[in-house]
């Protein structure tokens, strides 16, 4: 106690050295991280790392750690799901309009150590996947119709985006999670107007089409319709030709004799013994 006493600036010295080299060799790990450990810069291994279905507080790499100071470092890895924009993007879709698209896609770093390695930081991998991102989308948007995108198949062009953009992340350790596209637009102006110009002639000319293949369809209904019919009246007229002259004869009397009115007030002269007139007299011809 006494050389403490006499020696303070020594004891106090070794008091700060101590500290600082147990700050060097301990550090925590928080669960939103991932540690990766580099000895003499080169990375040796990972704490924390991400387990796809793993549950955060459960079960996880988080905690105190050590490592060895002086010769290892730590970088520091976020563990949880990054975002990728894209704004204004223009895009030709093959109906040849210019759009412009805004979209986003979401990623996490589940290979830290390639990470590390490849990129150094998560920054720099967005920085290096977003122009990928937006060659991806103009690709696969430059297939498909504008209005397409306002359809059910939007789904499988963001399906088929993800898929391009997966290929090219592989690379920096990152599993790209989700891509959604925002909204796309027409742009502003003359040529927003031609679009939509253009857009309304086609609807015309499908309009047009659909008419003419629906009065088409209709004048074939009906010619079968006739000849079906053609064919019922002649097998009744095979089957009773009497009862079928008989039906025929009545139903020429009520058109002739019958005025539009129904009134019965119309005057025809025919002899007692017109042809015509068969059925009065109860016997066919």
């Amino acid at each position: 106690m006494n050389t403490i006493v006499n020696r303070p600036v020594l004891f106090g010295g070794l008091a700060l050295a101590l500290l600082f080299v147990l700050l060097n060799t301990v550090f925590v790990v928080d669960e939103t991280k991932q540690a990766v450990i580099l000895q003499l810069e080169q990375p040796i291994r990972t704490i924390n790392k991400y387990q796809p279905g793993e549950q955060f507080g459960r079960n996880t790499g988080a905690g105190i750690k050590v490592k060895v100071p002086f010769i290892q470092r730590v970088v520091w890895v976020d563990k949880r799901v990054l975002d990728i924009e894209l704004e204004n993007q223009p895009v030709l879709s093959t109906d040849q309009l210019r759009l412009e698209v805004d979209a986003f896609a979401r990623f996490r770093v589940v290979d830290p150590l390639r990470m590390v390695v490849t990129a150094g930081t998560e920054r720099r991998v967005a920085d290096q996947l977003q122009p990928l991102f937006g060659s991806a989308l103009r690709a696969e948007l430059g297939k498909r119709t504008f209005a397409s995108l306002l359809t059910p198949e939007r789904t499988a062009v963001m399906d088929n985006i993800q898929a391009g953009l997966q290929r090219y992340a592989s690379q920096y350790g990152v599993e790209i999670v989700d891509v959604r596209i925002k909204q796309a637009n027409l742009p502003e102006g003359s040529p927003l107007q031609s679009a939509l110009n253009r857009m309304a002639t086609a609807r015309q000319q499908e309009a047009t089409t659909i008419r003419a293949n629906g009065q088409k369809d209709a004048t074939v209904i009906r010619a079968e319709a006739d000849a079906r019919a053609a064919q019922i009246y002649a097998a009744a007229f095979n089957k009773d030709p009497q009862f079928y002259d008989f039906w025929r004869a009545m139903q020429s009397y009520k058109t002739t004799f019958l005025s539009s009115d129904a009134t019965g007030e119309t005057s025809i002269i025919l002899s007692p013994d017109n042809d015509y007139l068969r059925e009065f007299r109860g016997q066919s011809r």
